[in-house]
């Protein structure tokens, strides 16, 4: 009988006692870093998540069975708004919630049976680890990688606090949902920018990194090669500085656009009521790139005119809210005819839209902008010339009247890493009157939260906190302030993976020990992280490298971004969303779509659910056999009951077979038995290589049932053994706690325990086809095919082909003018 429970329980039991999984630095096995994203401890797992741990758990457990010192680490990632906003509704403490849903998600993982090594778990809301980040943060300083100045910034008016132009989608805050605003703070900023070429360079040098991360990240980087113009202002000794990727296109410039933040802008607003207020207006809304792009285009027309260069046109001056001083320069030129965005605002304020690059005939261009190379038109010197060289030439006319030049730019903006809220790392910085703003010195790290907090209060806590702000100078000791922000926790996830190698070590890590273990060989995740915590890890890497903390250049050689798990939605007759074991024998309930699990939704499955049903073994089963890892999943009952069925039976033939076996005796090899499996082995081991894991069951049901279709002879035993023992080998990584119970039945054999053992490598013999399939074809249509011998003579081949009887009822009693023999593929009778 199959009790799962027990058998479960049994061997997660061993495996504690045993420290199976523990990480020996000191072993001369090539090491392997296998790593999932680390969780936030939200307190249930549901079965996106169980999907994740799933992959990593096999990669881990595969690598140790092919020799690898695997190191499999685990921790949280615990700072942030969700723990501070749950414990203001459960009026509790961030911490205390923290701590019990930390406990609660290594009971799932545990359960779950997952490959970690729990000594020493990094939670990155402990002092212990944290101070690091601080010291961290002050080698930033010192390397003048980390600076504070006064911006605008995105500022989520719910949760209080700024994000960074990743964390607003769709103009909405990440987490909250709220429309973001448009704020000026002094914040502190890493210098993220400096790093952007490399950042790019390195993704060539990644080649296990999905494209499409790999694209994101460029597109964020966004590296744009134009020219640095300047337009003079008509009757005033003033020029504003552009920066355009289209200098080619200067001769179709109908208006200029500042941003609301430009000096010249504000310098108006102060004279100009209605322009004051049209800013005031930009500014509520965020910063992020994309709000922009989708939100109306309205501008302030200042009544200035730009001088164009070279052509001397005059073009009208506005104040636009679809100009930001973050990017480039916070001023462009319009030309209507060929952008889209400066279309739209042409034909809402009636500009002139003149052409400049040559469309078809019968292009509208007050309908749409042409937006393709082509040949120059209406501008003048440039006339006759291909768009792409119209550009050096209108950079070197430029540059010859010193009115521009050559500049590149990048669309990803310096890293905003301050946050106004309490549940975060302070960051060490102490302000004095007469020393300025001077870093804790790091032999008083780690600066500390309070734990007396106050989270009733709007705004941010810290501030509001009575004592914890005020201390003294560490250069003069006079009375100082402490910086009440605290870090985005994006911080702390982009140098966990570095203290998982040495979490106990007096400082961040130990050098020696990360370059040794580093890169992380595997990392696994989802690809909403691409342009945040996948960028910010890489940054910080590079930052790290150049401030001496260690001795490479990339954190993640290999990236698997997996698919969601799906499931339908649930909602009862007042429109409540309803969880699905709510809905059963309910006639009130209406079906919606199938969407990713969530809480907010309640289309979860828990896996404690089904690990009380079915056993951990049946989820890991289900939820890797039915999709490739990269793709959607979508939960399905029948699904998982037919995982459970099959290891119900396999367990049961393994019962039964050791039962029999002692029956006979002898070698009683069965030589075809043995091939087939070990071809379908070794194809399904090429297949857990790339991370095609739903293929990897798919070949061992192909070898189930192989198995499973043999009547124990005295020729044959010995060959459903060695195949049933290959079976239970390759679904140890995948469905490990069945698997390690039925290899210890086999223990007359002393057999170690399964992660103990290498994994099986084939004979070579066996893998060689002596075999092929033939198509018989007449005048080139196939008619039948037939399975002969590898090395058949032509003569023969020929022979066993004329006597199909497809092929012979084919050709009647026409004549066979010739037979063409291409060997090993195809025998085309013509007639």
């Amino acid at each position: 009988m199959y009790d799962f429970q027990a058998i479960e329980q049994k061997w997660q039991k061993k495996w504690k006692d045993d420290s199976t999984f523990s990480f020996n630095i000191k072993s001369d096995k090539p090491k392997y870093y296998v790593l999932e994203m680390l969780p936030y401890p939200s307190g249930k797992m549901h079965m996106g998540h169980v999907r994740n741990y799933t992959l990593g758990d096999v990669v881990a457990r595969y690598k140790r069975m092919k020799g690898f010192n695997v190191m499999h680490p685990m921790g949280f990632d615990a700072f942030g708004l969700p723990a501070e906003n749950a414990a203001i509704e459960h009026q509790t403490h961030p911490s205390k919630w923290t701590y019990e849903n930390i406990k609660s998600m290594n009971e799932s993982f545990t359960q779950m049976g997952f490959m970690y090594d729990y000594r020493d778990q990094v939670i990155t809301c402990s002092p212990e680890y944290y101070k690091h980040e601080q010291e961290i943060f002050i080698s930033f300083l010192e390397k003048g990688l980390a600076y504070k100045k006064e911006s605008f910034v995105n500022w989520d008016p719910v949760d209080n606090t700024v994000l960074a132009n990743e964390q607003v989608v769709n103009g909405r805050g990440w987490r909250s949902g709220a429309i973001v605003e448009r704020k000026e703070l002094s914040q502190w900023f890493l210098r993220i920018t400096d790093y952007a070429d490399q950042l790019l360079e390195w993704l060539d040098k990644l080649p296990r990194w999905p494209d499409s991360v790999k694209e994101i990240q460029r597109k964020w980087i966004g590296k744009s090669e134009g020219a640095l113009i300047d337009f003079a202002i008509d009757g005033r000794d003033y020029a504003v500085e552009v920066f355009t990727t289209r200098p080619d296109t200067i001769y179709g410039a109908s208006f200029l656009a500042i941003a609301a933040a430009h000096p010249l802008a504000q310098d108006l607003a102060k004279r100009d009521e209605k322009l004051a207020q049209f800013i005031q207006e930009v500014n509520q809304t965020g910063t992020a790139e994309e709000e922009i792009e989708t939100a109306e285009k309205r501008g302030y027309d200042t009544g200035l005119m730009a001088i164009v260069p070279i052509s001397g046109k005059k073009v009208p001056i506005f104040v636009a809210n679809f100009v930001l001083m973050e990017y480039g320069t916070g001023a462009l030129f319009g030309c209507p005819a060929h952008d889209a965005r400066d279309h739209e605002f042409a034909l809402l304020y009636k500009l002139p839209i003149k052409p400049v690059v040559q469309a078809s005939q019968d292009h509208d261009f007050n309908k749409e902008p042409y937006m393709g190379a082509g040949e120059m038109i209406n501008s003048d010197f440039l006339d006759g010339h291909p768009s792409e060289p119209a550009k050096k030439l209108v950079i070197k006319k430029l540059a010859e009247l010193n009115l521009g030049r050559v500049h590149t730019t990048f669309r990803i903006r310096d890293w905003g890493v301050s946050r106004q809220r309490y549940w975060g790392c302070p960051i060490p910085v102490i302000y004095c009157e007469t020393c300025g703003a001077v870093p804790v010195p790091r032999e008083s790290l780690p600066v500390k939260l309070p734990e007396d907090i106050d989270l009733s209060k709007p705004g941010n806590p810290l501030v509001n906190h009575p004592t914890w702000k005020h201390t003294n100078c560490p250069k003069c000791q006079k009375d100082a302030l402490r910086e009440t922000d605290t870090f985005d926790t994006f911080f702390e996830s982009s140098w966990y993976f570095l203290r998982y190698c040495s979490p106990t070590d007096a400082g961040p890590f130990d050098r020696k020990i990360v370059d040794k273990l580093l890169p992380v060989d595997q990392y696994i995740g989802g690809i909403e992280h691409a342009a945040m915590h996948l960028l910010y890890a890489r940054f910080f890497t590079k930052a790290l490298r150049d401030c001496g903390y260690l001795g490479f250049d990339e954190p993640f050689m290999g990236l698997l971004t997996q698919g969601m798990v799906l499931h339908a939605t649930f909602k009862d007759k007042d429109g409540k969303w309803l969880f699905p074991e709510q809905t059963p024998g309910r006639d009130d309930v209406s079906v919606g779509r199938v969407e990713k699990m969530s809480k907010s939704k309640k289309n979860l499955v828990e896996p404690s659910a089904i690990v009380a049903k079915c056993g951990a073994d049946t989820a890991r089963l289900f939820i890797m056999s039915d999709s490739p890892p990269e793709r959607d999943l979508e939960w399905s009952e029948s699904g998982v009951e037919g995982a459970y069925k099959f290891l119900k039976k396999l367990f049961k033939f393994t019962e039964n077979f050791i039962t029999e076996m002692s029956a006979f005796s002898g070698p009683g090899i069965e030589i075809e038995l043995d091939k087939k499996i070990a071809r379908l082995f070794a194809v399904a081991t090429e297949n857990i290589e790339i991370m095609q894991f739903n293929s990897v069951i798919a070949k061992a049901r192909e070898i189930s049932n192989l198995l499973f279709a043999q009547k124990l002879t005295a020729e044959n035993f010995r060959s459903v053994e060695n195949g049933l023992k290959l079976l239970i080998q390759l679904l140890a990584p995948f469905t490990p706690h069945i698997c390690e119970e039925l290899w210890s039945k086999f223990s007359s054999d002393g057999i170690l325990m399964l992660l103990d053992n290498s994994w099986p490598e084939m004979k070579a013999q066996y893998l060689v086809e002596d075999e092929v399939v033939i198509a018989a074809m007449l005048n080139g249509k196939l008619k039948d095919t037939i399975t002969v011998a590898k090395d058949i003579s032509n003569d023969e081949l020929k022979a066993k082909v004329m006597a199909l009887g497809k092929l012979q009822l084919a050709i009647g009693g026409s004549e066979i003018k010739k037979v063409i023999i291409v060997p090993g593929k195809v025998v085309n009778v013509v007639i």
